[in-house]
């Protein structure tokens, strides 16, 4: 892979993470540190000649959950093939330089919440485009499925 590319990916399968095909550690030093890894397993940070590699997962955490927010803010009539293709660019343009520098194919899960609602806002786009959306369509559509997500903050009911 390294003889054809600059920045061979691997996608290693590795659930659960005891049989994984092989390491973050692994791809990192096989490549040079060249390699773009994601599994679906969680690895460490890795210390390679000087320095650090960062692996992300490459499970269902960006693309399904944001599909699913934009086919239910727009109710589509229908999930595309092109729906998909569109969240995978707006994931794609969410990597930034720094995420590749270290290795990482992903943005950091910490991101997940503002990453999806780009990835959502992408798709929903396609729903209009297509035809698919059983709502109108909003001014802002990022403003929009924001909005529509879940927000996991509970009320405290405890008394002084």
């Amino acid at each position: 892979m390294t003889r054809l590319n600059a920045r061979p990916i691997v996608f290693a399968l590795s659930n659960p993470t005891s049989k994984s095909e092989c390491t973050a550690e692994q791809a990192y030093q096989w490549s040079g540190g060249r390699a773009l890894f994601a599994s679906g397993s969680p690895f460490d940070p890795v210390a390679y000649d000087g320095r650090t590699f960062v692996p992300r997962q490459g499970n269902n955490s960006y693309i399904f959950p944001s599909v699913g927010l934009a086919a239910m803010a727009t109710r589509a009539t229908r999930v595309t093939d092109e729906m998909f293709m569109a969240a995978a660019r707006a994931l794609a343009g969410r990597v930034s330089q720094q995420d590749l520098d270290q290795g990482s194919l992903y943005p950091p899960l910490a991101k997940v919440r503002d990453v999806s609602a780009y990835i959502a806002a992408a798709v929903a786009d396609v729903a209009y485009a297509q035809g698919h959306a059983a709502v109108p369509r909003p001014e802002d559509l990022l403003a929009y499925v924001t909005e529509q997500m879940y927000d996991p903050t509970y009320p405290v009911y405890a008394f002084d």
